[in-house]
Order: C-alpha cells, then sequence, then structure tokens
C-alpha cells in the first residue's frame, strides 16, 4: 500500500502521471437481438427437441435456427395454435395435456428487439386445422365421424381478407409501438397443396377440399403481400408460398407433413412444415439480415 507519503514523492507522481489514459471504446458491439412471433408453423409443433409442450415449441424451429446462424439472442414467443389476436392482446388457453394460459406475446416483446418475425394468421382462418378435420372426418366410421360433427365445431371461418389484413397491420403497428427500432419480417405460410399433390393415403381430401384449402392459401398470401406494402417503413415480405411449391404434400422431397391417424393419436400435427423446412427459412432470412 503506498503512504500519503508516498504519494507527495515528486518521483512517484511523475510515474503515475506518466501512465497512459485508457478510455471505453464509445460504442460497444452487442448481439443482435430477435424475437419470434406466430403460431405452429413458426413454432414447429413434431420437430424435437419440444422447449415447451405446451406451446409445441420446438428448439430447431426456423427461428431458432436464424439465432445460431448470425449469433443472435433469441426471444422465441411462438404458440401454436395461436390467432393474430392472440399475438396482439387475448390470452390463449391451452386445454390439452399440458394446460396452460399464454399471455398475449405483444406483451413479452422487448423493447430492444433488432429483429421480429412473425408467422401468424392461418389460424383465423381455420387453414390448417380445417384441412385436419376435414382429414380426420375421411379416415373415421361413420358413427365416429357423427359425434365429432355433433360435438366438435369445424375450425373454418368466414373472415375476409380485407379483416386478415386489418389484424395483420395491428399486429405490425403494435409491434412497431413496442420496439420502434426493429426490423420486421412477415415470414409468410408454405405452401401445403401443390401441383402434385392429388387424394391418397396421406391426404384424404377430395379434389374440391384441396382446391378449397389452395384458394385459403391464397387469401393468406395475399394479405401477407398487402400488410407488407402498408408499412414499407419497417416491414419487409419473406416470400415463402411460392419457392416451396415444389416441395408441398405429394412432391419428390416434401417440406410439409401429411395426414394419418397415427399422427394424431401421438398429438403430432398433420399438414406442418418439417425440419428441412424450418432450416430453409432460416437460411433465408439469415441471408435477408445480412443484407440490410
Amino acid at each position: 500500500m503506498i503512504s500519503e507519503d508516498g504519494m507527495s514523492n515528486p518521483a512517484f507522481l511523475h510515474l503515475y502521471q506518466s501512465i497512459p489514459t485508457v478510455r471505453a471504446p464509445r460504442y460497444i458491439m452487442r448481439r443482435l437481438r430477435i424475437v419470434a412471433l406466430g403460431s405452429s408453423f413458426a413454432a414447429g409443433p413434431g420437430i424435437e427437441p419440444q422447449n415447451d409442450p405446451a406451446a409445441r415449441r420446438s428448439g430447431r424451429n426456423y427461428a431458432h435456427q436464424l439465432a445460431d446462424l448470425v449469433d443472435a439472442e433469441l426471444t422465441d414467443l411462438t404458440v401454436s395454435g395461436a390467432t393474430l389476436l392472440n399475438v396482439l392482446r387475448e390470452p390463449q388457453e391451452i386445454t390439452g395435456s399440458p394446460r396452460a394460459i399464454f399471455q398475449p406475446q405483444l406483451d413479452s416483446v422487448p423493447s430492444n428487439a433488432d429483429i421480429v418475425t412473425l408467422t401468424g394468421g392461418g389460424n383465423d382462418l381455420g387453414y390448417s386445422g380445417g384441412m385436419v378435420f376435414d382429414s380426420l372426418m375421411a379416415s373415421v366410421p361413420a358413427p365416429v365421424r357423427y359425434m365429432c360433427r355433433t360435438w366438435i365445431p369445424h375450425p373454418g371461418t368466414d373472415l375476409t381478407l380485407e379483416q386478415l389484413v386489418s389484424r395483420f397491420v395491428e399486429v405490425l403497428d403494435a409491434v412497431h409501438q413496442k420496439a420502434p427500432q426493429a426490423k420486421i419480417f412477415l415470414v409468410q405460410y408454405q405452401c401445403v397443396f401443390g401441383p402434385l399433390s392429388r387424394p391418397g393415403p396421406d391426404l384424404p381430401l377430395s379434389w374440391d377440399s384441396i382446391e378449397y384449402y389452395r384458394r385459403r392459401g391464397v387469401v393468406l398470401d395475399r394479405a401477407y403481400e398487402t400488410a407488407a406494402k402498408a408499412r414499407p417503413g419497417f416491414v419487409e415480405l419473406l416470400s415463402v408460398a411460392d419457392w416451396s411449391e415444389d416441395h408441398a404434400i405429394g412432391s419428390e422431397q416434401p417440406w410439409m407433413s401429411g395426414f394419418s391417424l397415427g399422427m394424431i393419436w401421438n398429438r403430432h400435427i398433420p399438414y406442418h412444415p418439417n425440419l428441412i423446412a424450418h432450416t430453409a427459412i432460416a437460411e433465408k432470412l439469415a441471408a435477408a439480415i445480412r443484407s440490410l
């Protein structure tokens, strides 16, 4: 220890004053902060590992793979079954096993987020839920079919394109208000039924039903495109539907699961993207982020 007398020694003072001052850098680099919002096409049900069984959220969904690719911190708020209203303001109750209640995803968006991804809107239309319901009805005996139709409402809705766009824009504005510096990526749904999709063992839908859900898919695609154009300053569209068409159900390398009763029994969700699909989206997003 240096005494007060030592501190007053001229030789020591000269030595002390000669030590260069080290200043902290003005800007300290930090890791990118990514937030993932949306429903099952983002959460990755059925893809191991399942980090949150109630949310049916995978640790290898596209958001997790993206975070690894760009070395980012990730807040994954996706929940299978969520509507845009669950993202925005309505709690989401999971009644299966395990039971859970998820607060609106927007509530947990950090204000310092850099990137926000959003894949949703399908449940607002009863999109994949309707496919599963109709496929189940086509795969069970008539008495079971009658019971299901009596007690279980069809997931389909009559929401219009304009109403869906309005919900998207409301979510985008709310996210922007919560995290004003964030770039929001609207990540479209992947193509479920492509040119090679046809009725069969893993697709127990009629041609009319397949065409109906193709049209609903077009409504989803247009909603994404319209919402992104409405907020060009902070929203970017990742067009997935077109470049995933060659990997729809029935293709040589499908990125989409088909249907089987075994999937329902094992609590897997039919008509959803597989791991390869999530990897492809993560790579597309990583390239888009690096080009910003």
